[in-house]
C-alpha cells in the first residue's frame, strides 16, 4: 500500500522494525485504506514519515513535539508547525517564528517551511501522522501515538543529551516517555494564539537550545530559513 507502506529512512526503519509487525499497526493500515475510500487525507502518503525521512535516527538532536497535522488543504507535509512554501502560516507558526525574532533577532521568513531545521536534526514530529481535510484530530487514537510513542522511547533509551522541547499540555505529558537524567526537557505553553501569551512568548527556547547544544559539544542550529 503506496499511503502508509513504511517507507522510511533506513536508521528509523531499523530502530522502529518492531512496531512494524505490531497489531495495532496493521489495524492502522486498515483504517487508512478505508479512510482514503472516503475522505481526503493529509499529508499526501509520500510525506507521512517526512520528519524521520529529513531527520535521520543518528542524526536526532532536538525533537519537538506536536499533536496532529495541519488539516487544511496543501498545509500539511509531514513536519509540526511547518507548511510547504506557498502556503500561508498558519497562527502558531507566526508566533513561534515572532519568539525566534524576539530571542534571537532573526526576523520573521516569508514562507513556513522547515525543512532547513529537520535538515540539521531537529526532529519534528507530531504523535499522530495523518488527518482527514478539515477535521482536526480525527485520526487520533488510532495507532499513530502508539508508533510515535516508540518512536521517542527509542530516542530517549538509545541516544543521550538531546533537547525535547515540549509545548502545551499535551507534549507536555509526553515527558513521561523521557530519562530526565539523559537528556534536556524545555516546556512552555502552545504558541497558539489562545495560549501564547501566557508564557511562550518570552520563553527564549531557541538560544536556550543552542546554549545547550554548545555545552554538550554539537553544531548549534541556525534558525534563519
Amino acid at each position: 500500500m503506496e499511503t502508509i507502506n513504511p517507507s522510511i529512512e533506513e536508521s528509523w526503519k531499523s530502530a522502529l522494525s518492531a512496531e512494524f509487525e505490531k497489531l495495532y499497526f496493521l489495524e492502522l493500515k486498515e483504517f487508512l485504506l478505508e479512510e482514503r475510500k472516503k475522505y481526503r487525507i493529509f499529508p499526501p502518503g509520500s510525506l507521512i514519515f517526512n520528519a524521520f525521512n529529513h531527520t535521520p535516527f543518528d542524526k536526532v538532536k532536538v525533537v519537538f513535539i506536536g499533536q496532529d497535522p495541519y488539516h487544511g488543504y496543501g498545509q500539511a507535509h509531514g513536519l509540526c508547525f511547518s507548511v510547504p512554501e506557498g502556503i500561508s502560516k498558519p497562527p502558531s507558526l507566526v508566533n513561534i517564528f515572532k519568539e525566534i525574532d524576539a530571542d534571537l533577532g532573526i526576523p520573521p521568513p516569508k514562507h513556513g517551511n522547515l525543512e532547513k531545521w529537520a535538515n540539521q536534526g531537529v526532529l519534528l514530529l507530531n504523535a499522530t501522522l495523518t488527518v482527514r481535510e478539515n477535521q482536526a484530530g480525527s485520526h487520533q487514537h488510532h495507532g499513530w501515538e502508539n508508533f510515535t510513542d516508540a518512536a521517542i522511547l527509542q530516542l530517549s533509551t538509545q541516544k543521550e543529551g538531546l533537547i525535547f522541547v515540549l509545548w502545551g499540555n499535551f507534549a507536555i505529558a509526553k515527558r513521561d516517555l523521557i530519562d530526565l537524567n539523559r537528556h534536556h526537557v524545555l516546556t512552555a505553553p502552545h504558541p497558539s494564539p489562545f495560549s501564547a501569551a501566557k508564557g511562550f512568548f518570552g520563553c527564549r527556547h531557541f538560544s536556550k537550545i543552542n546554549e545547550i547544544l554548545r555545552k554538550e559539544g554539537k553544531d548549534e542550529i541556525d534558525w534563519q530559513i
